[in-house]
């Protein structure tokens, strides 16, 4: 039965590293079916919206999504609803890809590429669980509004429901039972939040407590709690302390990005974001569009194609597809390719044969 990836190369860098991974998609999955999509401002250029329901629709039936990225300035001053990243919040929330999977993992190569000195990183291997699909970019009521003295306020929302904490957290300890590093400092999940001063920080961390103590506890897998900003903080002086980190939305992001800058390059990070088994996933790198160096080709490819990785592993089946691609990746940092983002001069297609002779 024939597997179809749907490709939304998107804005700005997307759609050329996304051409990257198109190559090596042919090359390691030749009978995969490729099929594409516009999304974000590239759509909203066609469609007048930044997600059709056509292209929700097909993002729904097929196997698999993998996105380049959204937004850039030319849509500034498009009305909210409008730019590109609502397309992209719009495709994960009628997706309901609710569980968003961060790997930090400093290849040995690029140990000195890193923010960090290279004892605090090499071998680094840790994984953000993130709730995608609630918190505060989805709360409501937000907006903006006048006061009657003529100053604005503007305001969101965080709010979580405790089915929405329950299924993400499950997430996280599946996950964690898994990779077996329950013998680190935080080992198991780390579940974070601001529960000293916001109530729905302090209902994420009495419910994921409430979930361990009825139905996770007997996996073996410890639990830890700690506040959002501490784990900023041990991210930078004991990263490899960590193996799970389980957070909100707003805390997940925040944290995934400060996790790209231990690994070499925002350019090295890809995702997965998950729905309920059975159904498609969102697969999408994090560095985002990155409009100063679009149709320049200095963008880094490697995120996309270790997204492709996460698309093999976890909704198409083919781990050893995926393995082949992690070790290609590898093996070519390890002879020497790099792009700028590195400390190199490869272009983005360069980068793309390097690792493709790999394969």
């Amino acid at each position: 039965m024939t597997q179809t990836l749907l490709l939304l190369p998107g804005d700005g860098i997307g759609p050329e590293v996304i051409e990257q991974t198109v190559r090596v998609a042919e090359k390691i999955a030749p009978d995969l079916a490729l099929d594409y999509g516009l999304v974000g401002g590239a759509s909203y250029d066609e469609h007048g919206t930044p997600l059709t329901d056509e292209t929700l629709a097909r993002a729904k039936a097929v196997d698999a999504v993998l996105m380049g990225s959204v937004g850039g300035p030319k849509w500034d001053s498009v009305a909210r609803h409008h730019r590109p990243e609502a397309g992209l919040l719009n495709l994960r929330k009628g997706m309901d890809v609710y569980a968003n999977l961060r790997p930090a993992l400093c290849f040995s190569a690029l140990a000195d590429a890193s923010a960090l000195k290279r004892h605090l990183v090499e071998g680094l291997d840790i994984l953000i669980v993130r709730e995608l699909v609630g918190g505060v970019y989805f709360g409501q009521p937000k907006g903006i509004e006048t006061l009657a003295d003529g100053t604005r306020r503007g305001f969101d929302n965080a709010e979580y429901t405790t089915p929405e904490i329950h299924r993400i957290t499950r997430v996280a300890f599946d996950i964690a039972k898994g990779r077996g590093n329950s013998d680190r400092r935080w080992g198991g999940v780390c579940s974070v939040e601001k529960s000293n001063v916001m109530d729905s920080g302090q209902l994420w961390k009495e419910e994921v407590q409430a979930l361990y103590d009825a139905e996770l506890k007997d996996m073996g897998v410890p639990l830890h709690h700690m506040l959002a900003d501490a784990c900023a903080m041990q991210l930078v002086r004991e990263p490899k302390g960590f193996d799970v980190i389980l957070a909100d939305n707003l805390f997940g992001d925040m944290l995934s990005d400060e996790a790209s800058m231990l690994t070499g390059s925002i350019g090295m990070l890809p995702s997965a974001s998950l729905s309920d088994a059975g159904k498609p996933g969102l697969y999408e790198p994090v560095h985002g569009s990155a409009p100063d160096i679009a149709g320049q080709g200095k963008a880094n490819p490697c995120a996309a194609i270790l997204s492709l990785e996460m698309a093999l592993r976890w909704n198409l089946g083919r781990s050893d597809a995926a393995d082949a691609i992690t070790q290609a990746v590898s093996n070519a940092l390890d002879k020497g390719a790099r792009t700028p983002d590195l400390g190199g001069e490869m272009s983005t297609s360069q980068m793309g044969d390097a690792i493709l002779a790999e394969l």
